[in-house]
This record gives C-alpha cells, sequence and structure tokens, in this order.
C-alpha cells in the first residue's frame, strides 16, 4: 500500500508521461510510434499489450497502477486518439469501456465523459 505522500509522487509522475503521450497523440505531426513506445512502456505497458488486453484487465490494470481517475481519463483520452492511427482501431472500444468505467466506479457523472462517449460512438 503507498502512502499519501507516495501516492501523490507517483500520480505526479503518472501525470507527466500522459502529458507527454498526450502531445505525441493529439498533434499530428508529432506522431511517432517509437516514442509512444517509450512513453507506454514507463507505465508498464506496450501498443500490442494495449490492444490485446480485456476491457476489464486494462481497468484493473489501471487501478492496480494506483491512476488516480482523472489521470485514468487522460489515459482514456490517449487512448481515444490512438483508435484513430492505422491499425489501432479496437482501442476506440476500450476508451469508450474506460470512460463507463470511470463513470461509475467514481461514483460522479461528469457531462464531458458523457459527450465523449458519445463522440466515440457515433
Amino acid at each position: 500500500m503507498l502512502t499519501k505522500g507516495l501516492r501523490d509522487e507517483e500520480n505526479e509522475r503518472i501525470n507527466n508521461v500522459l502529458k507527454q503521450l498526450t502531445a505525441l497523440t493529439f498533434v499530428p505531426d508529432n506522431w511517432n510510434e517509437y516514442n509512444a513506445a517509450q512513453l507506454l512502456q514507463k507505465l508498464g505497458l506496450s501498443l500490442d499489450v494495449l490492444v490485446t488486453m480485456s476491457y476489464q484487465e486494462l481497468n484493473e490494470y489501471l487501478l492496480k497502477y494506483h491512476m488516480d481517475w482523472a489521470n485514468m481519463e487522460l489515459f482514456a483520452d490517449i487512448v481515444a486518439s490512438l483508435s484513430a492511427k492505422a491499425g489501432l482501431e479496437p482501442l476506440k472500444e476500450k476508451a469508450v469501456a474506460l470512460y463507463n468505467f470511470i463513470q461509475q466506479e467514481s461514483k460522479m457523472f461528469s457531462f464531458e465523459i458523457f459527450a465523449k462517449i458519445n463522440s466515440l460512438n457515433k
């Protein structure tokens, strides 16, 4: 079990990695699969693992990794963005499942997450 200080430090480290991944995935000119793979590796993941793991495995992994809800939503945003890349289309369903998981488990309804789910389901 992580203490509050270590948990905060770990969440900050995760947040920094997620921000770097966001920069790669949301700006088309920045996309570099090698860099994305390196950043995912810092989270203990790879593109292949991300594509092959089930929704439930992904949710459990992120909880085990001690991601807070905000970082989990940011990760879902990244997964949704990655789903637009060739060969990564299956990630779209995982992003939707992750958004739904956040809505249910955080016990806080977010219109923003609801809108993200709707945009992915079009």
